[in-house]
């Protein structure tokens, strides 16, 4: 090989090398995942038409808002348990009817979302490199993420990530 062809692998070599990122850290990924889960679901509650937020798949399960809201919970526990605070998972169930409209609902989940991104912010890792309540939580929203797609489906309508782009 020519000695020139091996420099110019050389310098490709290196290159390639110094323009690669490091992995993120575990609670960054962690971040990036909670807010990716989050905003899908947010875009599906302010996606999906406001007159079947009653609809219920069976009449056993909760309807459309009532998932919504139960995400919601899910949210604030992380951000309290986050920020450290002594919290139960139970504890942060808010009752559905007492959000009966879309715009209530949506608002709900939007809060939410907010105190666990300023939880997280706040530390990442949270209290003692804990990050077992977004962990959670994280598996928590994107199984309901799987029942908002069926209802979605069970309408006739396409959920959002669906769509052609």
């Amino acid at each position: 090989m020519p000695k020139s062809l091996r420099w110019v692998l050389v310098l490709f070599a290196a290159a390639l090398v110094c323009g690669q990122t490091k992995p993120p850290t575990a609670a960054e990924a962690l971040k990036q995942n909670f807010e990716y889960i989050n905003s899908k679901i947010l875009t599906m509650a302010e996606d999906f038409p406001a007159d079947k937020y009653n609809y219920k798949l069976k009449p056993e399960m909760r309807t459309f808002g009532a998932v919504i809201v139960h995400i919601a919970a899910g949210n604030t526990y992380a951000a309290k348990a986050g920020k450290g605070e002594k919290v139960k998972w139970d504890d942060q169930e808010q009752d559905p009817a007492k959000y009966t409209t879309k715009a209530e609902c949506v608002a709900l989940l939007k809060n939410s979302i907010k105190g666990a991104d300023e939880a997280l912010a706040m530390n990442p890792e949270g209290p003692n490199k804990n990050m077992q309540p977004f962990l959670s939580v994280l598996q928590h929203s994107s199984e309901h993420y799987g029942l908002l797609v069926a209802y979605y489906r069970a309408n006739g309508l396409v959920p959002p990530d669906s769509r052609p782009k």
